[in-house]
């Protein structure tokens, strides 16, 4: 006797919670859903035209209070969230710890239209210190945060007592070495096709070597969770804009000109290189080398540290937390600024 002819859909129906659950959650679109490891607040601000608002988190020292503060500025693929054991490590330390979302990303607004640049990133954030009364911080910047970073350094040199970059990108202009330019409309049809297995598969090649640690998949749920949520064409939009923006605004030229302490991180592990998807084969190997781009930056910056993380990834603070805080707090300390 043959199955009712209903039978096969009734079973797929009862299949589509569980697989709505394989696929990975849905975040709204200021990652409305995922939890921060430290309590979100909001800074709201004028900006073009916009009124938009900041997610932040606000941490204080733990430890011993030492009376100085650390501003972390998330990579690209990365949010305020994923500096979860640096913010523990610093406020354990005696450090006040500010891990602001820029805006675009994570949990902070995603404009219609905005004319994105570091500087105006670099701005928005000036503005979110003042508002904490915070006159001076140490800055660490990750991956695309290292080029938001730099650009504040530059543009607020009498605010950064210490400047730490790990794994930066930006430590060569991928335009002016032969990538051809994604229009941001190329770069939106892109950003619109992004999944959980694609964001993974492109982390384990690019910034880990064929490696993956399970605790990874967190951060790619957040990422693949926020590009599928309701605000996914928002979400797309503005990451376009972004890509543009990083793409066509080289900090390179101007490492030469920082000239407060800093300290390079750099697994040297990791290829990512902007781009690097659609360059010739003979552009690509050219780029993307942190285990030389690391040597080479350190000696255009006037007071550069290196610190070097062999076989490591684009994120040794994910990857090894306690030798990366090792490293980075002895630096801090023993750097301590002058007050």
């Amino acid at each position: 006797m043959s199955p009712p002819r209903w039978l096969p859909s009734l079973l797929l129906t009862a299949a589509l919670p569980l697989l709505a659950h394989a696929e990975g959650p849905e975040y709204g679109p200021e990652l409305q859903g995922f939890d921060y490891p430290y309590t979100v607040k909001h800074f709201a601000f004028q900006s073009q035209g916009k009124s938009l608002q900041m997610g932040y988190m606000d941490v204080a020292a733990h430890g011993k209070a030492n009376g100085r503060s650390v501003v972390l500025m998330h990579g690209k693929n990365f949010c305020g969230a994923t500096w979860d054991s640096s913010i523990k490590a610093l406020s354990e330390a005696g450090y006040r710890v500010i891990a602001p979302d820029q805006i675009g990303f994570c949990t902070s607004s995603k404009p219609d239209n905005y004319q994105y640049s570091f500087q105006q990133l670099a701005t928005n954030t000036q503005q979110l210190l003042k508002a904490l009364g915070i006159q001076k911080a140490s800055v660490l910047g990750h991956s695309t945060g290292g080029m938001l970073a730099t650009r504040y350094a530059l543009q607020y040199p009498e605010q950064v007592e210490q400047l730490a970059l790990v794994n930066p990108i930006g430590l060569e202009d991928w335009k002016a070495l032969g990538v051809p330019y994604r229009t941001v409309d190329q770069w939106y049809e892109r950003e619109l096709k992004l999944s959980a297995d694609g964001i993974r598969t492109y982390e384990r090649n690019t910034y880990y070597g064929g490696r993956w640690k399970p605790e990874f998949d967190r951060w790619v749920d957040m990422l693949a969770g926020l590009n599928k949520g309701p605000g996914h064409k928002q979400v797309a939009w503005n990451s376009a804009l972004i890509y543009d923006m990083i793409f066509t605004q080289p900090v390179y030229y101007e490492f030469k000109d920082l000239q407060m302490p800093t300290l390079l991180l750099i697994g040297t592990s990791d290829t990512t290189a902007i781009g690097s998807d659609i360059a010739s084969p003979e552009v690509k190997a050219t780029l993307g080398h942190y285990d030389v781009l690391g040597k080479q930056v350190a000696k255009l910056i006037p007071h550069a540290t290196l610190v070097e993380f062999p076989g490591m990834g684009h994120a040794p603070q994910m990857e090894e937390p306690t030798q990366f805080h090792q490293a980075l707090l002895a630096w801090l300390n023993k750097t301590n600024p002058v007050r």
